[in-house]
């Protein structure tokens, strides 16, 4: 079964739109996110009708953060991008006369609708901030390992 990657595409352009700090073209975001220029406008417009990012056409423009990093947090972007499905499993059966299928489908839909509600639980709780501090430091102890190997 094919898995959403929006997510985590967009938190990757929105990564790199931040350590940029200029304006990025949609083709430029297209090779961040591994995909097509129109897919990069279908995706951002979601964002950009959340207040997330702007975008200016013409010579110069492209695409902009215009919100406050750590204002915003993983759920927002998630809900920006129209709260795709989690969980890629579901109940299969729906005969809704077995009374074992009746038990198996409250069972394992209350244990999908825990583990969802888990998960965009921790999405809240990390802030767009908190992901480029993450990424600002693993750069730097890539480019002080990278130093130490040529100095040698």
């Amino acid at each position: 079964m094919r898995t959403d990657g929006r997510l985590s595409a967009v938190l990757h352009a929105l990564l790199h739109m931040a350590d940029h700090g200029g304006p990025m073209t949609s083709a430029e975001l297209a090779r961040c996110m591994n995909t097509n220029p129109v897919v990069v406008r279908r995706t951002m417009a979601g964002l950009r009708e959340a207040g997330l990012v702007a975008s200016e056409k013409g010579h110069g423009g492209g695409w902009v953060i215009a919100c406050d990093l750590s204002a915003v947090t993983l759920k927002d972007i998630y809900d920006a991008l129209g709260a795709p499905t989690i969980l890629a499993m579901g109940v299969e059966l729906e005969h809704r006369t077995c009374l074992v299928e009746q038990a198996v489908n409250h069972s394992l839909n209350d244990a999908f609708r825990e583990a969802e509600a888990f998960l965009i639980g921790r999405l809240a709780d990390v802030t767009l901030a908190r992901l480029a501090e993450e990424f600002q430091a693993r750069a730097a102890r890539y480019r002080n390992h990278d130093k130490e190997a040529h100095d040698v």
